[in-house]
């Protein structure tokens, strides 16, 4: 397991990296308006990632995570290509909703929608990976890209646009889906996307509907701040994110292998379930407060060397937003235990409830204390929900007991 989790912390640290490079790159070159155009693509990203994860990647870790390699490979072959199925078509959407726009900002949806496909299929690669066990791979995965991302941003600097930037992140994303290809020697079927949605469906839809709660959320927030105290904000509250960025790369990284760890849990101990999702959960906050304590005591000199003219607003919200992160970092613990007992029902109302929460604490905070507002209200908001997880595992385990799940076909 230790092997597993830190091939985990190791691949998300070079994700992040990337993610972290490009965020920075785009703030230093381009100014806090054009970064505000840049994060309203980002955001929008995130929510097409969590219908991807939702209908391909998550339902493969949960269901083929450490079974026989021929019933992964068919898995994952099906798995891909409803990831490059939902990039195509959600990508040709972007496109034409940005060509109709015009703008910067119709002009970095255009551009989205043609980096989709190839953003999509990379992140299916480094899921399929851990679901066999494999987190080298995916970690050498993320590395190719962020080694293609280094002459793209080179190129999307001297054409300073946000458009080159969004280009530029979706071609080296490109390179990585490509190379994932070679290391897995699996071709994606679009065509059989169809039928793992269907045979997922149980798990699938709900998660789709979760994880597009958890996007769709930040990107309400994103839009409504923006409406209420102007794009700028946008960039201000992605600084911030970028200053935890280390951290996230950790509690992400995690992610990617916690699911599959509490499932092995369950099949091999389920009694020690409850303390895995504890002493992970614990954990993770624990963390989340020491990293931002450290922020604290960056000095401006360095914080203007990294986010530039960005800095000064972003410090303002680093204590609200390191308290929301420790908070949303304990009822992940939560959700991985709720995740490996497949109860997708539970977790589907967790999420209604938490982005219903969210959504609320930050835009009733911007409304009336602006961006500073707006944090404090997310960190509140997150707080509320963790509880609600950390409820329904209970209840999850507590019926887990008295009836006892049989074990989970694998087509």
């Amino acid at each position: 397991m230790a092997g597993r989790l830190s091939w985990g912390l190791a691949d998300q640290a070079a994700s992040s990296a990337t993610n972290f490079v490009v965020g920075i790159y785009v703030a230093r070159s381009l100014g806090l308006a054009a970064f505000g155009v840049f994060s309203l693509a980002w955001v929008t990203f995130g929510v097409v990632l969590g219908v991807s994860r939702g209908l391909a990647t998550d339902p493969l870790m949960v269901r083929f995570s450490g079974v026989p390699e021929a019933s992964w490979r068919g898995a994952v072959a099906r798995s891909s290509g409803t990831a490059l199925g939902v990039g195509v078509a959600v990508g040709a959407v972007c496109l034409a909703l940005g060509l109709g726009l015009g703008g910067s900002v119709g002009t970095a949806f255009a551009c989205l929608g043609v980096a989709l496909p190839g953003l999509l299929l990379q992140d299916a690669w480094r899921f399929s990976f851990f679901a066999a066990g494999a987190g080298r791979k995916a970690f050498v995965n993320d590395v190719v890209m962020g080694v293609a991302l280094v002459p793209a941003m080179v190129v999307a600097a001297r054409v300073g646009s946000v458009a080159a930037f969004v280009l530029a992140w979706g071609a080296s994303a490109a390179v990585a889906a490509g190379y994932g290809y070679l290391q897995s020697g699996i071709r994606p079927r679009p065509a059989g996307a169809r039928a793992w949605t269907r045979e997922q469906r149980d798990l699938g839809y709900r998660y789709l509907v979760e994880n597009v709660g958890v996007s769709g959320a930040g990107q309400l927030r994103a839009y409504g701040l923006g409406a209420i105290v102007g794009v700028s904000a946008v960039g201000v509250v992605r600084g911030a994110e970028l200053l935890l960025g280390p951290f996230l790369a950790v509690l992400m990284g995690l992610s990617l292998v916690t699911v599959a760890e509490a499932a092995r849990v369950l099949r091999q101990a389920p009694h020690r379930l409850r303390a895995f999702c504890l002493l992970l959960g614990g954990g993770q906050a624990a963390a989340a407060l020491l990293w931002g304590a450290a922020l604290l005591l960056v000095p401006d000199r360095l914080g203007e060397a990294v986010l530039g003219g960005v800095w000064h607003a972003a410090s303002e919200l680093i204590v609200p937003a390191t308290l929301g992160v420790a908070a949303a970092s304990l009822g992940t613990g939560a959700a991985a235990g709720l995740r490996a007992l497949a109860a997708a029902r539970r977790s589907l109302r967790c999420q209604l409830i938490a982005s219903t929460l969210y959504v609320g604490g930050g835009l009733g905070g911007a409304v009336v204390a602006g961006t500073v507002g707006s944090a404090w209200g997310v960190a509140a908001a997150t707080l509320g929900s963790s509880a609600v997880w950390w409820l329904e595992l209970r209840s999850a385990l507590r019926e887990h007991h008295q009836n006892p799940l049989p074990e989970v076909r694998t087509p």
